[in-house]
């Protein structure tokens, strides 16, 4: 067993992904989280105020009010990375990442983040507010609606523990944050908001 710590500087803006309207959040996408031991913890998280329009998508707040990351977005990152790398065969930089059978299982049982609750440093800069169209094709033509975020400030810092049971996970695991300069954390990633550096501090 091994513990690194690492703190990730964020190269772009980074956007929210939890819903303000608590009913959606507590019906759908606390649902697509079964890992995660209390629901209710995290609907209670999402404490913005009620003017905020409720389609938004906000950073989770803990207790005092301070934006949070949750430990299993950055689990999801490494199996959103793991799967990418993956499709890179006979790479350096995806070696690890392709000798690794099973990934998802290995990373919920093998791979842990802590704390639970990650706060968010904004080196004293301020939340944002990120509007953008969204386009879909439906069978009555082309529909446009607004999507609207909010955004942490380029320069953010968030720091956690990676716990790993192995030791032969950890090259994989580099892999993983190294992806993170290219798409990383946060809603929009496609467009290159959410992107980060890395460094191992401890």
């Amino acid at each position: 067993m091994k513990e690194i710590k690492v703190r990730l500087t964020f190269l772009e803006d980074c956007l929210g992904t939890a819903s303000n309207n608590k009913e959606v959040h507590s019906e759908y996408i606390a649902s697509k989280a079964p890992d995660h031991p209390s629901k209710e913890e995290e609907i209670a998280a999402i404490g913005v105020e009620e003017t905020v329009e409720k389609a938004m998508t906000v950073f989770p707040r803990d207790e005092d009010g301070n934006f949070i990351f949750w430990d299993y977005q950055i689990r999801g990152f490494f199996k959103e990375a793991c799967s990418c790398l993956r499709r890179c065969k006979g790479e350096d930089f995806s070696a690890a990442s392709n000798k690794m059978k099973a990934f998802k299982k290995i990373i919920d049982g093998n791979i842990f983040v802590e704390p639970r609750k990650i706060p968010i440093d904004m080196n004293g800069g301020e939340i944002g507010n990120l509007q953008r169209p969204l386009r879909a094709q439906t069978m009555q033509g082309e529909r446009i609606s607004l999507a609207n975020s909010e955004t942490i400030p380029e320069g953010s810092v968030i720091e956690f523990s990676i716990v790993t049971l192995s030791d032969d996970y950890i090259p994989a695991i580099k892999e993983w944050l190294d992806y993170g300069r290219f798409k990383g954390l946060g809603q929009w990633r496609n467009a290159g908001y959410g992107r980060f550096k890395y460094e191992i501090i401890e």
